[in-house]
C-alpha cells in the first residue's frame, strides 16, 4: 500500500478523502465515507477495479454520488453526475464541496434518459446506471447504450427480478444485482455468483 492511501474497514479511500463526511439523505446528516458504504456499492467496484485508473466516469441517477466519487478516490480521471432531484442533488453538491473534487467533477441537472440517449459512441470509459427499482428506465439506458456505444462499460444496478438482457458479469448482493456490460467482451461469457451477507 502507498503511502497516500489508508486502508478502511470498507472501501479503500484516498487518505485525503478517509477523514471527510458525506451527506447521507437517508440518514439526513453527515456520515464519514466507511458508514456509507455498502456491500453492493463496494462489489461493484471491486468488479471494475482493474477498469477504474484514469476512467472517464459518468454517474446516471446519480443521487448522493457515492459511485462516481469513490471511482475518483479509486483512480478514475474523473466523474459527471446526472441528477434531477433536489434533495439528492443538495446532497451531491456538498459531497464535492466536502470532498474538494471540484475539478474533477461536474453535476448535470438534467433527466437521465433523454441525458444518455444524446450521448455520443466512446464519451466515457465507464457509466454506472442506478435507477429507482421497478421502472423501466434502465432498459431504456440500455437500449441507448445498445444504439450509441456511448461507453466501453456500462454497471447497472437494479432488482434480482428485473430481467435484462444478459450482460459479460452479473453478482447478486441479496435481492440487487449488478449487472456489467462490457463492448470488447462477448455477451456468452457471463458469469454469475451470489453474494450473500
Amino acid at each position: 500500500m502507498s503511502d497516500t492511501e489508508v486502508q478502511t474497514t470498507n472501501p479503500r479511500v484516498i487518505k485525503r478523502y478517509a477523514n471527510r463526511k458525506l451527506y447521507d439523505t437517508r440518514e439526513s446528516r453527515y456520515v464519514t465515507l466507511p458508514q456509507i458504504a455498502e456491500l453492493v456499492r463496494v462489489g461493484l467496484l471491486k468488479m471494475l477495479h482493474a477498469d477504474l485508473e484514469k476512467a472517464r466516469v459518468l454517474d446516471l441517477f446519480a443521487g448522493t454520488g457515492a459511485l462516481g466519487l469513490e471511482a475518483i478516490s479509486r483512480g478514475a480521471r474523473y466523474a459527471d453526475f446526472v441528477e434531477t432531484g433536489p434533495s439528492s442533488l443538495h446532497a451531491l453538491k456538498a459531497n464535492i464541496a466536502a470532498l474538494r473534487l471540484r475539478e474533477k467533477t461536474r453535476v448535470f441537472k438534467k433527466d437521465a434518459l433523454p441525458f444518455a440517449a444524446a450521448l455520443e459512441a466512446d464519451r466515457y470509459d465507464i457509466v454506472f446506471v442506478d435507477p429507482p427499482y421497478g421502472s423501466r428506465m434502465l432498459d431504456r439506458v440500455i437500449e441507448s447504450w445498445q444504439a450509441n456505444k456511448f461507453s466501453r462499460i456500462l454497471a447497472v444496478e437494479h432488482a434480482t427480478d428485473h430481467v435484462l438482457p444478459r450482460g459479460y458479469d452479473k453478482r447478486i448482493f441479496e435481492d440487487t444485482a449488478v449487472t456489467i456490460y462490457r463492448l470488447e467482451t462477448p455477451v456468452a461469457t457471463l458469469e454469475l455468483v451470489k453474494v450473500v451477507g
